[in-house]
């Protein structure tokens, strides 16, 4: 399709905005030399493409959208309609207090419910995301090491199947980052963590369920190690959709959690964005939680959204979201047990990571092959080659909102791409073959990527 900048013609134009009611003020500096050149374009051409845009994107909206550790779900529209009430879109962060006690009660009723989900003391909305999140946690870890006249303490303990935000977060927080292997069950291998202890851990990231969909069953032994050798256990809440409402992370020993409202909380989740990534904490660590960071509340919207997702599930609700992302996740993991091996076939949580070596070995289809192929039967690819500690893998996530017929028909796909791949390789290796776009050059994409309209000059 045309880009926009190749549609139009000198002179177009349209009237999207009202007219303006205050004075106009021309800025001095900084100024553009030049005037930017943007499209011009009629209504009529700007309608259709953004309309052809959408129709080649593919959303959750669309079908099924199974990418493992982000959680894809459908996310209910009254909770759109409830964030855009004009009592809460048309409001200032700098308003007199008592003129937006609506908007506080809010925030204190979606932190008094975010604790109790979390078995968490205090909770800061301010974070804007994830990783947002994990860094105001292990800045709030530091801060209570320093007032405790500890600065030693300078290692953060991450174990290799994590999400890449950790160590990085950690990196950025000032920490030195010390990785730990898993076990050949794919959770923390006890002996290695034990070792890697001592009076200079500042703390334990973890995400429980990991990354490979495992619940770990010594978690209480693990919090436990590195409580004694004096650290602080962060738990990184990406997963916590498989234990809403039936496990709290508070109750296995962790000090600090971050949350993703963007994924567990009904707020969209990809597009950039908006996230929040509420930060919460034990008692002994609540002064060291920031004031005003980001925005002053946070981002408000989101919290909004949440609110209305949980107030709508109510208390017997919440553990639903759990139980049936399990319920999902094992039910798809059986099925393809099949034609697919584990990485851990074990009773997973709400994701499973299958391995594709063999199959690669055997056929020469990859992992990369087969998520191509889900493409031409309308089924987002799921996660590919993560966590980097299983060869060739895709990570499942199917969802608890997804019914048992959109699961026996990814399944069903899947199967017929395994023996596709057996019968006919080469039409995998091409695959995608009837969508808007076939398969890329992935590497000249990364490596030299066109970011800006060239408007003919070379």
């Amino acid at each position: 399709m045309k880009l926009i900048f190749e549609r139009g013609a000198e002179g177009r134009g349209l009237s999207l905005l009202p007219e303006n009611d205050v004075p106009a003020y021309e800025i001095q500096s900084p100024k553009r030399a030049a005037a930017p050149r943007l499209p011009q374009v009629s209504e009529t051409e700007l309608s259709r493409h953004y309309t052809e845009l959408e129709k080649q994107c593919f959303g959750v909206n669309d079908g099924f959208y199974p990418l493992g550790s982000c959680t894809m779900k459908y996310n209910p529209k009254v909770d759109e309609d409830a964030a855009a009430l004009k009592g809460f879109t048309g409001i200032h962060p700098l308003q007199p207090e008592d003129t937006v006690q609506g908007c506080r009660e809010v925030t204190d009723t979606l932190e008094r419910y975010l604790c109790e989900i979390t078995g968490m003391d205090a909770i800061t909305l301010q974070p804007a995301a994830g990783a947002h999140g994990e860094f105001t946690g292990l800045l709030t870890i530091k801060a209570y090491h320093h007032a405790k006249n500890d600065p030693g303490r300078t290692k953060i303990i991450v174990p290799d199947s994590a999400h890449g935000t950790n160590p990085a977060s950690a990196a950025m927080a000032g920490f030195q980052v010390v990785s730990i292997d898993s076990d050949e069950n794919g959770c923390v291998d006890l002996d290695a963590l034990r070792a890697a202890v001592g009076e200079d851990t500042a703390g334990l990231m973890l995400t429980n369920p990991n990354t490979v969909g495992l619940f770990d069953p010594n978690i209480a032994e693990i919090t436990g190690i590195v409580h004694q050798a004096g650290g602080l256990c962060y738990y990184d809440g990406a997963n916590l959709n498989a234990i809403a409402g039936v496990a709290r992370p508070g109750d296995m020993g962790f000090d600090v959690v971050h949350l993703n409202l963007h994924k567990s909380f009904a707020a969209p989740h990809g597009g950039g964005g908006p996230g929040a990534g509420p930060v919460g904490c034990k008692e002994f660590l609540k002064e060291y939680l920031p004031k005003h960071m980001k925005a002053f509340y946070g981002n408000f919207l989101v919290a909004v959204k949440s609110l209305t997702y949980l107030l709508m599930l109510g208390r017997e609700g919440v553990p639903e979201i759990g139980k049936n992302a399990v319920l999902n996740a094992n039910y798809m993991k059986k099925k393809l047990s099949a034609a697919y091996d584990m990485a851990y076939d074990h009773t997973c949580m709400h994701e499973f990571v299958m391995t594709l070596s063999k199959l690669k070995k055997e056929t020469g289809v990859s992992a990369l092959d087969v998520a191509k192929g889900m493409i031409d039967h309308g089924i987002h690819p799921p996660t590919m080659y993560f966590p980097l500690i299983v060869d060739e893998a895709l990570m499942i996530e199917p969802t608890e909102t997804e019914p048992r017929e959109v699961l026996d028909h990814a399944c069903e796909v899947l199967l017929e791409l395994a023996k596709k791949a057996e019968t006919d390789p080469e039409y995998l290796h091409g695959a995608p073959h009837d969508r808007p776009i076939g398969r890329p050059d992935e590497v000249a994409a990364a490596r030299k990527p066109v970011l800006r309209y060239s408007f003919g000059e070379k």
